[in-house]
């Protein structure tokens, strides 16, 4: 994570390279220097937030980029440390498919890079704030973080709506990551509409009949096959037409 207030990162793995650099060695930077998040190495005008709150005296508050530095978010003694030409304030402006080419060969940081991209994450910034995230980009971020960790088996995974706003094509690279979880004998249970997923399911619940107050009961259940065909539920023509596709 570079930082608490924002959602992905290579940091600590960008933050600890920047440290391997001649001119952090020299003034005895750490690791902590390069974090928005921690007084020293941050510009303190905004406390690394990149903008500051402008008072209006008969309007909402706003914000404005801050005057020192511009939305870099670090101190100008921080920005003038580079690695491959880059400051860590444009490290984190990169996207993670940028960010994957940029840290080839660095093993800290390849890993997270990679399965950011294995769940269709790759057009987020590195510096990306969590609060500009859907919630299934969030939930995305913590599916690659599981993804890391060592397969243990028997884990219940449950998502809702995780393909929003994604494209066709990641979300076929989102499936082969959810079963891949399920060969590795765990459980996901994934609330969804798209018809691409409900059809790659081993086990469909459709419920029903309508939306809100006119749903909430079981309508069919059973194998997306064996869903697709049951005449009572809203949900078979749709699906049935994403199983012949």
């Amino acid at each position: 994570m570079a930082a608490g207030t924002a959602a992905l990162g290579a940091p600590p793995a960008p933050a600890s390279v920047s440290t391997q650099t001649g001119t952090a060695r020299e003034r005895g930077y750490r690791a902590g220097r390069f974090s928005f998040n921690v007084s020293g190495g941050r510009c303190e005008t905004c406390q690394g937030e990149g903008f500051v709150s402008v008072e209006l005296l008969f309007l909402p508050s706003t914000y404005a980029p801050c005057p020192d530095c511009h939305g870099a978010r670090y101190a100008p003694e921080t920005l003038e440390v580079t690695l491959r030409g880059l400051t860590v304030a444009q490290v984190l402006d990169l996207a993670v498919e940028s960010a994957a080419d940029f840290f080839s060969g660095t093993p800290a940081a390849e890993r997270s890079l990679r399965t950011l991209l294995d769940v269709g994450l790759g057009y987020l910034r590195l510096g990306q704030p969590a609060t500009e995230l859907s919630g299934g980009e969030a939930q995305r971020i913590k599916l690659a973080s599981e993804l890391q960790r060592t397969r243990r088996g028997h884990t219940l995974y449950l998502l809702d709506e995780p393909t929003t706003g994604l494209h066709p094509a990641d979300v076929e690279v989102l499936m082969r990551q959810l079963h891949g979880l399920a060969e590795a004998r765990n459980t996901v249970v994934v609330v969804e509409h798209d018809m691409a997923v409900v059809a790659g399911a081993d086990h469909v619940i459709d419920l029903g009949p309508g939306g809100g107050d006119r749903g909430g009961r079981i309508v069919a259940t059973g194998t997306p096959q064996e869903v697709a065909r049951a005449a009572e539920s809203r949900t078979a023509p749709y699906l049935a037409k994403a199983l012949r596709s």
